[in-house]
């Protein structure tokens, strides 16, 4: 139970709820919400609603109440799920992780920060340097990943656009003496465009509305967002962020973490490459492609270090290599348009993994050898994409949700297998509990051969044009007969699927409809060998090495590379490896509304995510049988003024026969089940008649004490 909150918070854990029931769930879900309780249990999964305001519950004090204690010692709160987690690492030497999901907007991102924080100020108390540098880097990666990898979205102003995997490292006192971050697809489509209402990357904005004069001078700028095609929709948008104010940030995190002048200057150019792309304009003289404002191509040339001329041949032809011959062939105004789109989300995307690299390698666990040192544990932190359900969803959404079952086969996996393992231990009967198992749904999009994504490998692998309608067709064909797929070809009388556009799939979350438009090409990937080989022959040593591959010859013939989707694939496989080997800890994010009201709590988009997120089926799986458990000496520490035979102290053979003969004295005997070293109550009822026995036997013992 925990301490401090009185049944008018509503229950602090949804296990005791009476029954388990959406209506019951959320109405308890909204009580807390009401009452400014954000956080609340399932067993030792965190339920965090997004409370659209500042609240006063991370400072020192707060983290003093948490400090070393156990979780249901102090009421919920992401600090107690952070203190849990590190606990693990250092008494038992466990690798742990955190996974941290709900939908966009629901405070992902601020619970990871909060958890971070947690960490930080409870670690090195003798203040070791080496140490403090590192937990400084670390906090200060937050907000230069979030300037490089972050947006305004319409539901959320500064939405992750890109998943994060943080490993901490800790040496065997229990410091951070490390880390490693890895990042996941990057929704780079965003450079070149975005919805109506949304904001390309924060760093664009930052740059222009918060570099100086000189700076914006010297990358041939000008402070005005609406100047340039790629970020003039966003340019427009009124909005509670401040640019001016985050560049500075930015800046002095960059310096802190030991970017060096000459790198951050680098990315400066990079992005104003990028606005300058955006702004070039092709057009036709007869059958030649021409660039109509060539100013615009020498300011390019200036800012990546190299000539003119070479931008431009990059630009406007492609290098083939036929036999022995090399010839330049031109691009049509559409392929020098395409070209050039590609070639801006190509260095976005280096930049933004260069950035990640440079982190990484500031901040890698160094001179550590564990045969002097002892074992190095770590702690995982992740904060991915929650399941997105847009106006139109692409290919960006299907990787994104594919992502999410994963995560949520996981979850539900290892919920159970906690559980069981924990009944087996304890020696009590387990009860099988009916879940819906969504490996149905994963191999539908990871199968070998047979999935949505091996069915789009081979149609990008085909000779000749392809179609995003051919790729449609292949899987009619192929997935005609599978339950969770279906499109406008396999049901005819449904009119919300548009005819050789759309598939839907039955995700554990809802369906979701996909437009196949664009499907081969964000798959493909193709960035024309020019502009690597332009980027590779810069001068700015800084971009040279960012674009390794940029030295092959023309005529080297290179392997064909991995499609976007297998890479992503490959990434969700080895991260779910990955967090399955270790202790896993959840926070379930919840958006309360769309409307970023502190107030307002909308129960039909709640219940979406209570469902979505599984959170029910949490509840199931964790009751199964039993609501509650508790070690038998803290059961005794808090219940033993119930009854005589315990208090002020028992004389029985161990703490179990005492707690058995408290629970018959109450009359719960038929309501319990006693385990190796804990007591298993069934019902929450029971336990709440406890809590009130408590508060009337505490009332007497302290009257009695005053006479």
């Amino acid at each position: 139970m925990a301490e401090q909150e009185s049944l008018e918070f509503g229950k602090a854990d949804f296990v005791l709820l009476d029954s388990v029931t959406m209506q019951e769930f959320l109405a308890n879900l909204k009580l807390r919400f009401e009452k400014g309780r954000i956080y609340t249990y399932i067993g030792e999964v965190v339920v965090s609603v997004n409370p659209y305001r500042t609240m006063n519950i991370y400072g020192k004090d707060t983290i003093e109440q948490y400090k070393g204690r156990e979780l249901y010692e102090r009421p919920p709160h992401l600090f107690a799920i952070a203190d849990a987690a590190y606990k693990a690492m250092k008494r038992r030497s466990k690798d742990t992780c955190i996974v941290i999901s709900g939908e966009s907007g629901a405070g992902k991102t601020e619970a990871s920060k909060y958890i971070m924080q947690y960490i930080a100020a409870v670690t090195n108390p003798s203040q070791r340097a080496e140490v403090e540098r590192v937990k400084n880097i670390l906090l200060k990666s937050n907000c230069v990943l979030e300037a490089f990898g972050n947006a305004k979205t319409n539901r959320n102003d500064n939405s992750s656009r890109f998943g994060k995997y943080m490993d901490i490292n800790f040496d065997f006192k229990g410091d951070p003496i490390g880390g490693h971050i890895s990042n996941y697809l990057l929704e780079k489509s965003r450079v070149i465009v975005q919805q109506p209402g949304e904001r390309s990357f924060h760093s664009f904005y930052q740059l222009l509305l918060g570099g100086s004069e000189k700076i914006l001078r010297s990358l041939h700028l000008q402070k005005d967002p609406k100047a340039y095609n790629y970020i003039s929709v966003g340019g427009q948008l009124k909005s509670s962020i401040n640019d001016g104010a985050d560049f500075k940030a930015v800046a002095d995190a960059m310096k802190v973490i030991g970017f060096r002048p000459e790198e951050v200057q680098t990315a400066y150019k990079i992005l104003a490459t990028i606005l300058h792309l955006g702004n070039l304009k092709f057009m036709m003289d007869g059958d030649t492609t021409l660039i109509e404002n060539n100013k615009v191509v020498s300011v390019i040339a200036d800012l990546l270090s190299t000539r003119s001329e070479l931008v431009e041949k990059a630009l406007l032809y492609r290098t083939v290599a036929t036999g022995r011959d090399v010839i330049d062939k031109q691009h049509t105004e559409q392929e020098a348009s395409y070209g050039r789109n590609a070639f801006a989300k190509a260095i976005y995307e280096r930049l933004f993994c260069w950035i990640v690299d440079r982190i990484n390698d500031i901040i890698k666990v160094k001179n550590y050898d564990a045969k002097v040192h002892g074992k190095n544990t770590v702690i995982g932190v992740l904060d991915i994409y929650g399941f997105e359900i847009f106006e139109n969803n692409s290919f960006e959404q299907f990787c994104i949700n594919y992502c999410n079952e994963k995560l949520q086969q996981l979850f539900i996996q290892l919920v159970l297998k906690q559980e069981q393992e924990e009944y087996q231990r304890e020696g009590i009967p387990w009860k099988h509990i009916d879940y819906f198992n969504n490996q149905i749904i994963v191999d539908l999009v990871e199968q070998q051969h047979k999935g949505i994504i091996a069915i789009l490998d081979d149609a990008c692998m085909n000779v000749g044009r392809v179609t995003d309608e051919m790729f449609l067709e292949a899987l009619n064909t192929k997935l005609g007969k599978h339950a969770h797929f279906s499109s406008r070809k396999l049901c005819a009388t449904d009119k919300s699927l548009e005819f050789d556009r759309d598939f839907r799939i039955r995700h554990y979350a809802g369906d979701v409809i996909y437009s196949v438009v664009g499907f081969i090409d964000k798959n493909k990937d193709t960035l024309f060998q020019d502009f690597k080989r332009l980027m590779y022959n810069s001068s700015n040593p800084v971009l040279k090495n960012m674009w390794p591959e940029g030295k092959l010859g023309i005529s080297e013939v290179t392997k064909r590379p991995l499609t976007a989707a297998t890479l992503f694939k490959n990434s969700m496989i080895a991260l779910v490896e990955n967090l399955a080997s270790k202790e896993p800890y959840y926070v379930r994010c919840v958006k309360p509304n769309d409307m970023k009201s502190p107030l307002l709590f909308d129960e039909k988009r709640c219940k979406h995510q209570v469902e979505y997120l599984g959170l029910l089926e949490n509840v199931r799986v964790r009751r199964a049988g039993f609501a509650y458990r508790q070690t038998y000496d803290r059961f005794l520490q808090r219940y033993k003024m119930i009854s005589e035979f315990t208090w002020p102290n028992h004389d029985l053979s161990s703490n179990q026969e005492a707690v058995k003969r408290l629970m018959e004295s109450c009359g719960f005997e038929h309501d319990v089940g006693y385990g190796r070293t804990k007591i298993f109550i069934r019902t929450p009822r029971t336990l709440f008649t406890l809590e009130d026995l408590r508060t009337q036997m505490i009332q007497r013992i302290v009257l009695f004490l005053q006479k």
